[in-house]
């Protein structure tokens, strides 16, 4: 999967749909379904957003909690739970829907951010202030990222 940068803001119609930008619909392009899944932060009014692949991960990783444990019930609730397939139309847009749409605070325009492998749609404003708290507390912290030893062979 290619790497899904930057920022881009796109404007929400009166029916929650969205035009995905197009680097972000190309990261994508490679697996079997059609679109992305989506589901809401629990840290952050936002919606997170990735591939069948990752949501395979997610699931797989759901697995290595103890089972009925209150944190594999929590969890399997807040992502499986309110996970949504979001297929793209011929314009490349996905309908956001309304409990989404609310729990982001998204109004009239939403900003999509780069994760990586991922990415979040966030209400504009609300990703402004969290994109500056994130900036401050990196300086506060002075933190540092140890980049992993390049490897051609494991696909991500």
């Amino acid at each position: 999967m290619a790497l899904v940068i930057g920022r881009h803001v796109n404007k929400v119609d009166k029916k929650g749909r969205i035009s995905v930008p197009k680097p972000f619909r190309a990261a994508f392009a490679s697996q079997d379904f059609n679109g992305v899944y989506a589901y809401p932060l629990f840290k952050h009014p936002a919606i997170e957003v990735c591939d069948e692949l990752f949501m395979s991960r997610l699931s797989d990783s759901l697995d290595d909690l103890e089972m009925f444990s209150d944190e594999q019930d929590d969890l399997a609730t807040v992502i499986m739970n309110n996970a949504e397939a979001l297929a793209f139309d011929p314009e490349g847009r996905i309908v956001l829907p309304k409990r989404l749409i609310e729990h982001a605070g998204i109004r009239s325009e939403a900003v999509f951010v780069g994760r990586g492998r991922r990415f979040q749609i966030w209400d504009v404003t609300a990703f402004d202030t969290q994109n500056q708290r994130a900036f401050e507390r990196a300086r506060a912290r002075g933190a540092t990222l140890r980049l992993r030893p390049h490897d051609d062979s494991s696909g991500e």
